[in-house]
């Protein structure tokens, strides 16, 4: 049985049953059958449950990676992130999305396929983005510019190589996928040095504009 209100929204069942139709999913797909199990599992009516998915595998994949957006902010408090430096807790909150889905392997091996499908590339690129949002922020990213948008750009390619990586690991407690997502942080850590460097030296650079314009106009 799920923590559900009385009287509980579409929203409230479809979080409710989203880790259990994952659950089911290693073995049904993500389908109308794996929504009929988690709904027998939580005691809710199957066409109800039906109701909150509408049939849509998508939106099942959708509620699932919010669930883990939720599990992650869980496993990652405040407290927990405080003493590290970026790259360090952008490390520790996808290991921690990794650690939970480790009991859900092939049922992200099934999305992952269904995310690779050509109709589904704009909903896929969205999911990404949102992961990659929350990990940046939660890491306390407060960038506005341009910077924004590149960061999280890297990072949902980071990301989702590592969940590939992830699902053909079969190291001792996924240690192979843990230094792939170092590695990879590492990179693009040293990138963000490079441009800051770059930022600094631009702004102290003479500029040849404003010495032509003074050639030009030069104070009388």
């Amino acid at each position: 049985m799920t923590d559900l209100p009385a009287d509980p929204t579409v929203d409230e069942i479809r979080a409710a049953l989203a880790p259990l139709v994952a659950r089911n999913a290693a073995f049904d797909g993500w389908s109308d059958a794996a929504v009929d199990a988690a709904a027998q599992q939580a005691g809710i009516a199957p066409e109800i449950a039906r109701l909150a998915f509408e049939g849509d595998a998508m939106a099942m994949i959708d509620a699932w990676f919010a669930d883990i957006d939720a599990r992650m902010i869980a496993a990652c408090p405040p407290e927990r992130l405080a003493p590290l430096s970026i790259r360090g807790r952008i490390q520790t909150l996808i290991e921690a999305r990794l650690a939970y889905i480790t009991r859900n392997r092939e049922a992200l091996r099934r999305a992952m396929a269904i995310l690779a499908m050509p109709h589904h590339v704009a909903r896929a690129a969205r999911l990404g983005w949102r992961a990659a949002d929350l990990i940046w922020r939660t890491a306390g990213d407060t960038a506005t510019d341009l910077n924004h948008y590149t960061k999280r750009t890297s990072l949902t390619a980071i990301y989702t190589a590592t969940l590939l990586t992830f699902l053909n690991d079969e190291s001792d407690d996924h240690a192979a996928t843990r230094a792939f997502l170092a590695r990879r942080l590492a990179a693009v850590v040293e990138l963000e040095k490079m441009k800051a460097r770059w930022r600094i030296r631009s702004e102290h650079r003479p500029s040849l504009a404003r010495f032509v314009g003074r050639l030009r106009y030069h104070a009388r």
